[in-house]
């Protein structure tokens, strides 16, 4: 049977990333239904009265036993508040799989980061190298990323999912295609965005995307421009996808997860339709 997914989140790692959770009324939104959607939306502060740490956060989520030594071997802003991390990893037993996130240890830093893995297991295969993408936040780990990161800067990995880890178990499902709907202020914001053109080209009608933006001051590129919206992802645009065989995944800051998965259920998605994770 072919599945479709529709994603809907905050960042385009954490929506690579996959879900975690079944609970619509706290999550963010992706479609899966023997096709795909998917929204990000790349706006918003998160405040809250108290903040967990990473590792508190995760302490019940599966990790690997191994640790290994990494060095900072390419340093690039994504946009003017994300930086991609490029580390050449020493352990070569490390492995991950494609969703999977690092617990991110920095000398000197007492507080460990969590980072979802943007690059594919193929790069680590080839290459020795992993990449993450950060946002810049006071949090330590990304701060320290944003202010004190050098080339050849030392720090340590270690692979956490938020299932079970299971090698080569399938859902049954045979992808049919995916939609990706991401909202962020600007396309400026708007990461690896052309790695998404590329997949839509490489895929014609199996992948497609609907990039948003809420608050565009400048014009928007030639490239760009058949694929933008302006404004925020509505009941409208997600409702034409609703069907027994599309799943949903959400990813972002609690309250668009919960905005969105109150749009999805009052347009009748199941919630066993609907998966998400919360990171902050």
């Amino acid at each position: 049977m072919a599945h479709t997914t529709v994603y809907v989140g905050y960042t385009v790692p954490q929506l690579l990333k996959g879900a975690s959770r079944i609970f619509p009324s706290h999550s963010a939104l992706g479609v899966l239904r023997h096709s795909s959607f998917y929204y990000c939306t790349v706006n918003g502060t998160i405040k809250s009265k108290r903040k967990m740490d990473h590792l508190e956060r995760t302490a019940n989520n599966f990790r690997q036993e191994v640790i290994t030594q990494a060095k900072v071997c390419g340093i690039t802003n994504e946009s003017e508040t994300v930086k991609r991390l490029r580390l050449a990893i020493a352990n070569k037993d490390f492995t991950f799989k494609a969703g999977q996130w690092v617990d991110f240890f920095i000398p000197g830093v007492s507080v460990v980061g969590g980072f979802s893995i943007c690059s594919s297991p193929g790069l680590l295969e080839r290459e020795g190298i992993l990449e993450l993408a950060v946002k810049h936040t006071v949090h330590p780990p990304a701060h320290w990323i944003h202010t004190e990161c050098t080339l050849d800067s030392e720090v340590a990995l270690r692979v956490g999912d938020l299932h079970g880890y299971q090698e080569g178990k399938g859902n049954g499902h045979k992808l049919g295609t995916v939609k990706l709907y991401y909202s962020a202020k600007n396309t400026s914001e708007l990461l690896f965005k052309k790695n998404i053109l590329g997949l839509m080209n490489t895929f014609p009608g199996k992948i497609t995307c609907c990039f948003h933006v809420t608050q565009q001051r400048s014009q928007i590129c030639k490239e760009l421009q058949p694929h933008v919206t302006e404004g925020r992802i509505s009941e409208k645009d997600l409702e034409k996808h609703v069907s027994n065989n599309t799943s949903w995944y959400i990813c972002g800051p609690p309250p668009m997860i919960e905005s969105i998965s109150k749009l999805l259920s009052n347009i009748g998605v199941p919630e066993n339709r609907v998966f998400f994770e919360k990171w902050w």
